[in-house]
């Protein structure tokens, strides 16, 4: 039993002396394993260190090669800088020195000029002592003096001045007349020929036709109570006479008289004709006039291609279709007048649409819905400036009968074809008196001129015939004459289209033979 023990004590020695010996021999090959890295990391540190300093050496040679390509484009700089700042100088001196001769050259001119400054003011002293004895010695001789003699060669001066001028005026008329009267008829004609609207006739009556007389009793009503309570809802003078089938509507505003026709018209054929009836179709038909007035403004705005109107303006064009100016429709007018500006513009290269406006607008100061104390031109003007028309568009319109300055090439347009819509044949009916009085004020301003013997105005009113004495009035002085008058016309009168005026001289020499 001690044996066993004995030998296993030696068994376990044994195994652990193996196990020590394993130990320290793994611990041996470690070791080796560790000095063979740490051998191949030094290597290749080293390795890497010299690659680093390769490539920092190859870096430093970049960075100095770019230096010195930089100083050298610096140095090639500053050597162009003073190379051009040395030319700069040389121009400098040069030019100081151009400077310098010039100063001297004209220093010397100008002692030059000094001297012949002095020699011609004693030249000049000497002329005006020899000047002031031909004077005297021409006053002894002619027995006037300076001013005397100076009066005289005004007075003739004058008189020739007077005499070239009136020729020369002449000339350039005739030259005028050949060349712009030309361009100028054949453009006002061509303008008339390609525009023509019908006559039309109005005035402040309306006759309403009916089958029978026995309706004017139903319209009259029991004790006239229909007809009274139809003026008084619109506004108008109803007259029932003994004209057979026929009653007259009277009214200064036409719009009234629409409505009352159209009213009876629909009473009439209604049958039933009472005041509450009347009331009701009254306000009924002054609704309807009252949209066909907006629907015909905006049908005219589009039919001549008119856009962007304010709709007040619109209502005021279409309220123009039922006035009259001198029995001319003023819708037709209106649009006769457009018409004819975008014509003439077009003529003249100008814009044709604002012509067109303008000539549309320009008379819309005679429907307005309230009556101020204004002329109509100037009244549409601010009704224009008021609804944002165009500066030029307000102009025209205010200028077409010369209340105020024309600023713009529209206005004249706009005045010329206001005239030749409103005086071309059948176009307007004029008031017997005011014709006869505007012929009348025609011959007695002609009259008022000395050396007037006669006057005849002729053609309407269109042209105007002076006779003046052969004795009081020269050759010269007719043309003078004529556009004096003319000029006192234009200010002072009113009249359709243009007035010319003849100037008539002429010598006559009576003998009888008995």
């Amino acid at each position: 039993m001690p044996t066993i023990i004995i030998y296993l004590i030696i068994g376990i020695v044994a195994l652990a002396v193996g196990v020590i010996a394993t130990l320290l021999v793994q611990k041996t090959i470690a070791r080796g394993k560790a000095k063979t890295i740490l051998e191949e990391a030094a290597r290749e540190a080293e390795v890497l260190k010299e690659k680093k300093i390769l490539e920092a050496q190859k870096e430093e040679l970049n960075i100095k090669s770019r230096a010195e390509k930089a100083a050298a484009e610096r140095l090639a700089k500053v050597q162009s800088a003073e190379a051009k700042q040395k030319q700069r100088e040389m121009q400098l001196n040069q030019q100081q020195s151009e400077n310098q001769r010039r100063k001297n050259e004209l220093e010397q001119h100008k002692a030059n000029v000094d001297a012949q400054a002095a020699v011609l003011e004693s030249e000049k002293a000497e002329l005006d002592k020899k000047r002031m004895a031909i004077r005297e010695s021409l006053e002894r001789i002619s027995g006037l003096s300076a001013d005397e003699a100076k009066e005289k060669l005004i007075e003739s001066l004058t008189d020739e001045a007077r005499t070239a001028a009136s020729s020369y005026i002449n000339d350039i008329m005739e030259d005028a007349k050949m060349t712009a009267n030309k361009e100028a008829k054949r453009i006002v004609v061509q303008s008339i020929q390609r525009v023509a609207t019908e006559t039309a006739i109005e005035n402040a009556v309306t006759v309403f036709h009916i089958d029978s007389d026995e309706i004017k009793g139903r319209i009259i009503g029991r004790e006239g109570r229909n007809i009274r309570a139809l003026e008084a809802a619109t506004g108008i003078e109803i007259i029932v006479d003994d004209t057979p089938e026929a009653i007259v509507l009277s009214s200064f505003d036409p719009v009234r008289r629409e409505v009352a026709r159209l009213a009876l018209h629909q009473l009439v054929a209604d049958g039933r004709i009472h005041p509450a009836r009347i009331e009701e179709v009254v306000a009924k038909v002054r609704r309807q006039v009252e949209e066909e007035i907006i629907e015909t403004g905006k049908r005219t705005a589009i039919d001549l291609g008119i856009h962007g109107l304010d709709p007040h303006l619109i209502r005021i064009i279409g309220k123009m279709k039922y006035r009259s100016s001198y029995g001319q429709n003023l819708l037709q007018h209106a649009r006769e007048t457009a018409n004819l500006c975008a014509i003439m513009a077009s003529e003249l290269g100008l814009n044709p649409k604002k012509a067109r406006r303008a000539g549309l607008l320009h008379d819309i100061g005679k429907v307005p819905d309230e009556e101020p104390e204004l002329p109509h031109a100037i009244l549409g003007m601010k009704l224009a400036e008021k609804f944002k028309e165009k500066p030029e568009i307000c102009n025209a319109i205010g200028a077409h009968h010369d209340e105020i300055e024309q600023t713009s090439l529209l206005a004249p347009i706009v005045q010329v074809c206001d005239a030749i819509s409103g005086a071309r044949p059948g176009a307007r009916r004029e008031i017997v008196e005011a014709y006869i009085k505007r012929l009348n004020d025609l011959e007695r301003l002609a009259m008022s001129y000395p050396g007037v013997v006669k006057t005849y105005a002729i053609q309407a009113g269109r042209e105007l015939r002076v006779i003046v004495g052969a004795d009081k009035i020269t050759d010269a002085e007719t043309e003078k004459l004529s556009a004096e008058i003319a000029r006192k016309i234009q200010d002072e009168m009113t009249y359709p289209g243009q007035v010319k005026i003849t100037v008539i001289r002429e010598t006559r020499a009576v003998n009888f033979a008995k």
